[in-house]
């Protein structure tokens, strides 16, 4: 299995190398692992000028998957936009066609209390948020500033096309079915026409899944059910933007963005894995980075990409039980716990496994 390791921007190189060891660990005891590394993002921007270099575009299409940290910093941010880190990101999305993102989000019964509500609105929360990841209003035609009647005016396209909305909605209902048998589908179809159609491509699919039970909801009402009631959500799907909003705020109901991991795959199950957070430069190089949601990661790598159920869940169990035993970066730690640096939390969780 040949794995592409992007470690980015910010804490991405402290997060990606506790997931390593683990990689290692596994390794060790004979799995058959390759890892090669490259820049991505800013670190891309400083190797070769481009924040997607060709040849860490053509190791990720050489390898079986893709595990990447994070990008961005505010060094980078009077650059050109095609040259800013986030571009490398979006492209390499394009450019692999990762389509369909995956973003668990599950509460652990230990971090309840760090959850920003009340533990009995969260507690048993196990939720997976499907965002289609590379159309949208990131990615539409036409784009740009421009002067108006004498002055600036930004524009954006919202777009999807039919077959675009389709195949998430086989992966979202897919996953339904493996789940509770329950897709809210989330759009704003009354003042959206792309949103329409997104809505009348999920009632068509649906037909080809009658033990799953969908429904529908406005972005709006979806952030505010969020809140409120979280747990009546099973599997959700929505489209890039508002994916990429709600996904945010369910990972604060788990108790740190530092706990979420993500997938995003292709047609054939190859995908880039990654922790939903960002690159974090505040903390950067000070090595009290949360690496939890890095190496949840992997587990998804394993379950999605090389269909090994056994490993993924050897990982999360393994995650699991360092949470168990009180050991707790600074994004999770209540008072009882015990604080761990990036380092000791990734050494634990390879002790586990």
């Amino acid at each position: 299995m040949k794995i592409a390791v992007l470690p980015g921007d910010g804490i991405g190189p402290e997060i990606v190398a506790q997931a390593v060891k683990v990689l290692e660990a596994l390794r060790a005891e004979g799995a058959k692992i390759e890892m090669e590394t490259a820049p991505i993002g800013g670190a891309g921007y400083d190797a070769a000028g481009d924040p997607l270099p060709e040849a860490t575009l053509k190791l990720a299409r050489a390898a079986d998957a893709v595990l990447l940290g994070a990008v961005g910093g505010p060094q980078y941010d009077t650059l050109d936009r095609p040259l800013r880190p986030e571009r490398g990101l979006l492209r390499i999305r394009k450019e692999l066609n990762l389509f369909a993102n995956l973003r668990p989000a599950l509460l652990y019964p230990e971090l309840a209390g760090a959850s920003s509500l009340k533990p009995e609105v969260v507690s048993g929360l196990d939720l997976m948020i499907v965002r289609e990841l590379t159309g949208d209003v990131y990615f539409g035609q036409p784009r740009g500033i421009e002067m108006r009647n004498g002055e600036r005016v930004g524009f954006n396209t919202m777009l999807y096309s039919e077959s675009e909305v389709r195949r998430v909605a086989h992966v979202a209902f897919g996953i339904a079915m493996k789940r509770g048998k329950k897709l809210c589908s989330v759009e704003k179809a009354n003042v959206l026409e792309c949103s329409e159609l997104w809505k009348d491509v999920m009632i068509e699919v649906s037909k080809d899944y009658p033990e799953v039970e969908l429904s529908h909801m406005y972005v709006d009402n979806a952030a505010m059910q969020l809140i409120r009631a979280p747990k009546q959500f099973d599997t959700m799907v929505t489209g890039n933007i508002f994916g990429d909003i709600l996904s945010d705020a369910a990972s604060m109901l788990s108790g740190s963005i530092g706990m979420l991991p993500s997938a995003s795959l292709d047609e054939h199950d190859k995908g880039m894995y990654e922790p939903i957070h960002g690159s974090a430069p505040d903390i950067a190089g000070r090595n009290l980075a949360n690496p939890l949601a890095t190496i949840l990661s992997v587990a998804m790598m394993y379950r999605y990409s090389f269909a090994d159920l056994a490993t993924a869940e050897r990982i999360e169990n393994a995650v699991k039980q360092v949470i168990g035993e009180g050991l707790r970066t600074g994004d999770i730690w209540t008072e009882g716990t015990r604080k761990a640096s990036c380092s000791e939390m990734g050494d634990a969780v390879v002790r586990a496994l």
